[in-house]
């Protein structure tokens, strides 16, 4: 957690230094963490069959760190989001197939949870949108912060799919327009 904390901060950090001083900047930096180890963008082929047989069958976790810098005042928020992921025991044969399609190659892991024909997870436990790549409510909590209202849509369960409403959702005023 405290990589992505780290990374994230830097972002804003480096993004306020050219951006308008009133400017409300957002980073965010996410790592794929299997046996106590940040797994990367795969190098190559190989590489990414190599990390897709390690996570094949087995569980690990995606952390992203979020910032959100008010310039005006300097104010970082801060906060960040583990999702659990538990892939599920896909073939060899679909591993290459995968890595025929070249989208494992600017991914952490190797792996994107919405690739609709790898279809690489059995199921996770904690938000979705974290694993895509941004939590959403996190971010509109981080943002209710700096004053700026909830977008309704965010505010209902991000995740309808594992019957699990959204920690962050809930704290998010319904009523906002």
């Amino acid at each position: 957690m405290d990589y992505v904390l780290r990374l994230a901060k830097e972002k804003a950090l480096d993004v306020g230094k050219i951006a308008p001083p009133e400017s409300t900047v957002i980073a965010a930096d996410t790592a794929v963490v299997a046996g106590g180890q940040i797994l990367g963008k795969p190098t190559d082929a190989t590489h990414a069959a190599s990390m897709l047989r390690d996570l094949r069958g087995a569980s690990h976790q995606v952390i992203t760190g979020l910032v959100v810098l008010e310039l005006a005042s300097m104010t970082l928020h801060v906060d960040h989001c583990t999702t659990t992921v538990i892939m599920r025991d896909y073939t060899p044969a679909e591993i290459q197939a995968y890595i025929s399609t070249g989208d494992p190659f600017d991914k952490a892991g190797a792996y994107a949870i919405q690739h609709r024909s790898f279809d690489p997870v059995e199921r996770i436990e904690g938000c979705y949108a974290n694993v895509v790549g941004l939590p959403l409510c996190l971010l509109t909590a981080l943002l209710g912060q700096c004053g700026v209202p909830p977008v309704r849509h965010i505010t209902a369960s991000c995740q309808p799919d594992q019957g699990k409403p959204c920690r962050i959702a809930g704290l998010i005023q319904p009523d906002m327009p």
